[in-house]
């Protein structure tokens, strides 16, 4: 009697505990992928998401290294097997995936695949992803498939489970994002109700001081002293404002995660390519956590918005007791000085104003075609 079944249902379970523990997309998105490898003993596995044009938004694999999958190049798009199963969503199990009719070749530095098992993931009538897998590890019968009707049940069984938690994982930060906007609503309006009138007192009060200091120079001072008073009112409660401008993300997550799931929101959003890599940084005094990020985020708008790059990419590291923040672009570049002398500043004035407020150092390294790196540097707490 085979033992197979158990085994396989028990790791599944192993699988749907993993993807519960994570609510970001693309958390989510890997642990499925690296769960249905894991789980029917591939070689490879993928999942890729639809975008509204017929093509993959995203596209996660497992079994393939960083630098080999940067040589393969770009997602698949409207053609192959892959992308035929978004338009027709039902389960595909092939002997050998180079021998189908809709196989249309890959890279060079792609991985050789023969024996393929590809399940949809849906959520209602919605197809919301679908898993690869390729080259299961076991002999392969003559002329047969290494997956087994088996193998798709189980597959099955957790495509059912991934559809669950990538919605619940899509709900989460839907509902942050929403969280973010409420918040900056309700600020406008504290800034609009309370600095915005003071403001207005100061100026009816320094109109007046201007009428009397010829005719009345006395009440003039007085009025002087009001506008002081006035002005430190109205700094007060802007300083009160922009301290709670603070992103409620970065008190409860810290700077890391913070910034991973914002990236990972553009990389949803924005047609280049963002990454982020972390390894080791510890967590920083609130001011400079808050600055970093805002470095990040000016350096992010640049890149994606002004520098018509493909890739993106992000890090932070420990140095010292301290840590670096990078971001780096392959797009056209510029030159500093030029840019500066033009009084086009790109946000680097910001950028640096933020990071010399807390004790940092702000570097930017950019030549006319050879893309952009702005690198913020920070002191220990």
């Amino acid at each position: 009697m085979s033992h197979r079944p158990s085994s396989g249902l028990a790791a599944v379970s192993t699988a749907l505990l993993a993807m519960s523990r994570h609510l970001e997309v693309r958390d989510v998105l890997k642990t499925i992928v690296a769960s249905a490898r894991e789980l029917l003993d591939a070689e490879y596995a993928a999942l890729g998401v639809p975008d509204d044009h017929g093509g993959f938004a995203q596209f996660v694999v497992d079994g393939v290294s960083d630098e080999q999958w940067k040589a393969i190049g770009p997602l698949p798009r409207q053609h192959g097997v892959l992308a035929a199963m978004l338009h027709d969503a039902r389960p595909e199990r092939l002997a050998d995936v180079r021998k189908d009719p809709r196989f249309g070749g890959w890279p060079a530095a792609h991985p050789d695949m023969s024996d393929f098992l590809g399940l949809p993931i849906r959520d209602g009538d919605e197809t919301i992803g679908t898993l690869f897998l390729a080259n299961k590890r076991c002999p392969k019968p003559a002329g047969g498939c290494g997956f087994t009707e088996e193998d798709e049940e189980l597959l099955g069984i957790l495509a059912q489970h991934a559809a669950i938690a990538l919605t619940n994982a899509r709900l989460y930060e839907r509902s942050r994002e929403l969280t973010i906007a409420e918040e900056r609503s309700r600020l406008a309006h504290e800034l609009h109700d309370a600095v915005s009138q003071k403001l207005f007192s100061l100026r009816l009060t320094a109109q007046a001081v201007s009428s009397l200091i010829d005719r009345d120079p006395a009440r003039a001072k007085g009025e002087l002293q009001q506008v002081a008073d006035l002005a430190a009112e109205a700094a007060d409660e802007l300083r009160a404002a922009v301290v709670e401008l603070r992103p409620a993300a970065l008190d409860e997550d810290g700077l890391v995660h913070t910034l991973r799931t914002h990236i990972q929101v553009l990389d949803r959003a924005h047609a280049p390519r963002v990454t982020f890599d972390s390894c080791g940084v510890r967590a920083l005094p609130a001011a400079q956590e808050e600055a970093m990020l805002r470095v990040a985020q000016e350096a992010l708008h640049n890149a994606l918005r002004h520098s018509g790059a493909e890739r993106v990419d992000v890090t932070i590291a420990p140095r010292g007791q301290g840590a670096v923040l990078s971001v780096t672009d392959n797009g056209k570049g510029f030159e500093p000085r030029t840019v500066r002398r033009a009084g086009r500043h790109l946000g680097l004035v910001s950028m640096r104003d933020r990071s010399s407020g807390v004790g940092g150092r702000l570097t930017v390294q950019s030549a006319p075609g050879q893309g952009t790196t702005i690198e913020m540097e920070v002191p220990g707490g």
